[in-house]
């Protein structure tokens, strides 16, 4: 019993050098200055892409797009970006009415979809 409870101390020893040890080889995101995102019309079929500031509002048609945050990963690791937004939309004239708020993702879209019958919006990278 004595054997077990000490391999379990250690255990956890390890598991936490190794922890600490991870973070500081994590290297830390870039910040840009703007996103480079594309809204497909899946009415017209088209696509448009569109460099927005961060900390601003775009309207395109009935959606507007706030970007708080887009970061990138250095160069010398595999290529991903990130940014926080918000989406709203005002089809209806009454209202406007928030349909996304989160983080979007470059490389998989799909895991963070705006879900819209009319527009699909996606980040394409994020540049400083």
């Amino acid at each position: 019993m004595k054997m077990n409870m000490n391999l379990g101390v250690r255990n956890f020893f390890f598991i936490i050098l190794i922890f600490f040890h991870s973070s500081s080889v994590i290297s830390k995101t870039l910040e840009g200055d703007l996103a480079r995102i594309q809204i497909l019309d899946k009415i017209t079929a088209k696509v448009n892409t569109f460099d927005i500031k961060v900390d601003t509002y775009f309207k395109f048609q009935t959606i507007e797009i706030q970007i708080y945050a887009c970061h990138k990963k250095p160069p010398e690791e595999i290529p991903e970006n990130f940014v926080l937004l918000k989406i709203y939309d005002s089809s209806d004239e009454e209202k406007v009415e928030l349909i996304y708020q989160g983080w979007m993702i470059s490389s998989s879209p799909s895991t963070t979809p705006l879900e819209h019958p009319i527009y699909d919006v996606w980040l394409q990278d994020c540049l400083i």
